[in-house]
Order: C-alpha cells, then sequence, then structure tokens
C-alpha cells in the first residue's frame, strides 16, 4: 500500500504516529516502577493496562471516522456534551495531563542521561538535563526549528529496533522463575500497578488528531487505532518479560529510573546499557517535542472553544506562545520537585478519566458514530474500575499523594470556572450537543 497519496496519510503513516505516540517515553520511564508495584506480574500489569486501552481505541476509533478533526479529543467532549462547565473542565485537565507527561518524558530524559556520569554526580546531573531538555526544544518550537519533529520517523524506527534488539538477544537468557504466579503481587495490587503504567499507552488518541488528514478514513483509522495498540500490547509485554526475568528485582529497583538499560547489561553488556541509555534519551526527546508542542496547540484549541483565555489564541513565529511558555514553566517545576512515582500516578489518573469521558462521549453519540453502545459502556466501567484500583493503591502505599490527584482534579475545576465567572459565561454543566464539529 501506498503510504502517502494526494497529500493524504495512509496506513502506515497513521498507525506509525499512533505508535511513536505510545512507545515514547513511556516504557523507557514506567518500567522499574511497574516491577517495584507488580514484582513478576509486571508482563500481565502491561497486558492488563493495554486491554483498557484497546477497548477505549474502539470508542476513538469511531469517534474519528464521524467527526474527523485536528481537535480530536477536545472536539468528541464537545460533540457530545457541549461547551459546559464540565466539559471545559475536562478539557483543561486533558491540558494538565500532558503537561505532567511532559514533565515525566522530561524526568526520564535526565534520569537516563544522568546513568552514564558517575553515580556521586548522577543527581546534579539528572536535574541539569531536565531543565536542559525542556527549555532547549522550546526554544526550537519557538523558532519555529522542528529539528526533532523532522527526524521523528528515523527516531521511531531506531527506538523500535532498539527494543527489539533487547527483546531478541535477552529472550534466551530469561530466568522463568522470577516470572511465576508466586513471584507475582496480590491480584489487587497488579491491576492497580497496571494502572499507574497506563499512561504507557495514552498515546494512541494522538491519531485521533490526524483524522480528518487520512485517506478513506473509514477503513484505515480502526485499523491503525487496533493494530497500534495491539502491537504495543505485544512490545511492552515482552519487554517485561525480559527485564523482570534478566535482574533480580532488587537491581530493578535500585535502577529503577532506567531499569530498561540496566536489564540490557546481562545480554548485552555495556554496549547494551549505552543503546538502550541513547534509545530512551532519543526517544524522550521526541515525545518532549511532540508533547510540548501539541500541549501548546491543545490550549489554543480549548481557547479557540472558549474555555480559555483568549490571549492563548496568539501567535508568534507561527505558533501559540503564550499556551507554549506556560506549558514549559509549569513542566520546569513538576519534573524537577515531584518524584517518578507521583508523576506516574498523576498522568496515568487524568488520562483514565478523560478516556472515561470518551468512552462516555460514545456512549451518547453511538447512533451517529454507528458503534455497539454496549463496548463504549465497558470501555467507562473499566477505565473507572481501573482509576480505582489506581486510587486503592495510592491510599495503601502513599496517602499523601491523593492530595496530588484532588488538586490536579480541582485545577482543573476551578480554572473553568473562574474563567467562566470572569468572563460571565454560563456555568451549566453542559449546554446540549453541537450541531457541526467546526462549531
Amino acid at each position: 500500500m501506498s503510504g502517502y497519496e494526494n497529500g493524504k496519510l495512509g496506513y502506515w503513516e497513521v498507525t506509525a504516529i499512533g505508535i511513536g505516540g505510545m512507545v515514547g517515553g513511556g516504557i523507557f520511564a514506567v518500567l522499574g516502577l511497574s516491577v517495584d508495584l507488580t514484582r513478576g506480574g509486571a508482563p500481565v500489569a502491561f497486558l492488563i493496562a493495554g486491554i483498557v486501552a484497546l477497548v477505549t481505541s474502539y470508542s476513538y476509533a469511531r469517534l474519528s471516522v464521524a467527526f474527523p478533526s485536528q481537535g480530536g479529543t477536545v472536539v468528541f467532549l464537545d460533540r457530545a456534551f457541549g461547551p459546559g462547565l464540565l466539559t471545559g473542565s475536562i478539557n483543561i485537565l486533558l491540558w494538565i495531563s500532558y503537561i505532567v507527561m511532559l514533565s515525566l518524558y522530561s524526568y526520564a530524559f535526565g534520569s537516563y542521561g544522568a546513568s552514564l556520569f558517575p553515580p556521586a554526580s548522577q543527581l546534579l546531573w539528572k536535574h541539569i538535563l531536565i531543565t536542559l531538555s525542556i527549555v532547549a526544544i522550546t526554544g526550537l518550537n519557538l523558532l519555529n526549528a522542528k529539528f526533532i519533529g523532522e527526524a521523528e520517523d528515523w527516531i521511531v524506527l531506531v527506538k523500535l529496533a532498539i527494543l527489539i534488539l533487547f527483546i531478541a538477544v535477552g529472550i534466551w537468557g530469561v530466568d522463568r522463575s522470577r516470572l511465576a504466579p508466586a513471584a507475582w503481587s496480590s491480584p489487587l495490587s497488579l491491576i492497580a500497578g497496571g494502572m499507574i503504567i497506563f499512561l504507557a499507552y495514552e498515546g494512541f488518541e494522538l491519531i485521533a488528531n490526524t483524522a480528518q488528514d487520512v485517506r478513506d478514513a473509514r477503513r484505515i483509522l480502526p485499523r491503525a487505532y487496533y493494530s497500534g495498540v495491539g502491537f504495543v500490547i505485544v512490545l511492552y509485554v515482552l519487554v517485561a518479560i525480559v527485564t523482570v526475568g534478566s535482574l533480580p528485582f532488587a537491581k530493578i529497583i535500585d535502577a529503577q529510573d532506567y531499569a530498561l538499560a540496566e536489564a540490557a547489561r546481562p545480554s548485552l553488556g555495556q554496549t547494551g546499557f549505552l543503546l538502550i541509555a541513547i534509545a530512551a534519551m532519543l526517544s524522550t526527546a521526541s515525545a518532549i517535542n511532540a508533547t510540548v508542542y501539541g500541549a501548546a496547540r491543545l490550549s489554543y484549541v480549548i481557547a479557540k472553544d472558549g474555555e480559555l483565555p483568549r490571549a492563548l489564541e496568539r501567535k508568534a513565529w507561527g505558533e501559540p506562545i503564550e499556551g507554549l511558555l506556560i506549558t514549559s514553566g509549569v513542566t520546569l517545576l513538576i519534573a524537577n520537585l515531584a518524584d517518578l512515582s507521583s508523576m506516574s500516578t498523576m498522568g496515568s489518573a487524568g488520562f483514565l478519566l478523560i478516556f472515561a469521558a470518551v468512552n462516555g462521549a460514545n456512549t451518547v453519540l453511538a447512533k451517529d458514530t454507528k458503534s455497539k453502545r454496549w463496548l463504549s459502556i465497558v470501555g467507562i466501567g473499566l477505565c473507572l474500575g481501573a482509576l480505582a484500583c489506581l486510587l486503592w493503591q495510592t491510599a495503601m502505599s502513599s496517602p499523601g499523594q491523593l492530595w496530588i490527584l484532588l488538586v490536579m482534579a480541582g485545577a482543573a475545576f476551578l480554572i473553568e470556572l473562574t474563567f467562566r465567572v470572569a468572563t460571565k459565561r454560563t456555568l451549566r454543566l453542559s449546554r446540549g450537543r453541537k450541531k457541526r464539529a467546526s462549531e
């Protein structure tokens, strides 16, 4: 099949966008955290999280075909529920979740980069590299010099090739006893552990933003969603199997911030460590670039929709500059002050709420999207059930993080409420469905 034809995206391009979004920085950042929570059950945790993502991708596929636009999630929610207070709050929560993801990618970039320095100076280098990654890539976006973005296809190929090499070489040395059910965490902890790493799958929703540029969207978009998520599930499960089977749990947890690189040592030696570290830095750099641009664009779309101040609509050098600078500034604070577990919990909780809302949107619009309503209802149940397990795990292990989640959700609501009061807009939760996606 031809990939790009008459200015339209084909199956391979769209699928690559989804895979690139998922295999961005997530797997490099959260693998060690997953093992810490689930022990030998880490592959099962990635499978559970993948199933939630796969069911949710059904709603995204149907909505993308019915309402193609660059707005993606924002448009879907507005179509189903109207631009009311609740929809505006969820849209702002999406923006905040993007900022958390950006912080996580920056943290992973700094952690893998610092692992190349002597242990005594690693903490200092981690914060230097975190800050440098955000400032440098924000600068590139301000100058409209998307050097990393233009190389994205090659970066995706390189990181996939390195991960496949990691699996192919490491799978033969796996210690099966470390993967046996006796080595797993409790069932509830296993599910909760899968949900705290759910953010490793959230990138498939980027496909929605390409919908209006896809050739034969009705046929290509569903295939791209399902095959992209399916491929990543298999990839993540295999990576988790090799990691858990190659190293004792204590070693993985000690190297939690750069666990994947450490797991390459037994089969590939120091060369493998360096390969994975370089792949992680390339991958997280491209993810930072894509996410900082996407978050700035999202703030622009939300402002155009009347749910954020119109100052965020203004552009300089072709970019929504206020949204870009606010996004980068908040990211600098979170990435340098929060820990990996807090960022993962915030990011996963945010996207589980958003994906529950998108499943809800497809339930409401099932006739328009020609969907099986029951499947989207299952998606709502899976997302909310997963969120409940994540909150339970957080309450048991780190109750202080519950306040972070409340602040995150409360901030989204208060920002939208304050803006509506200041602009004398309606405070109703919903204003009914729109007639056109472009409205």
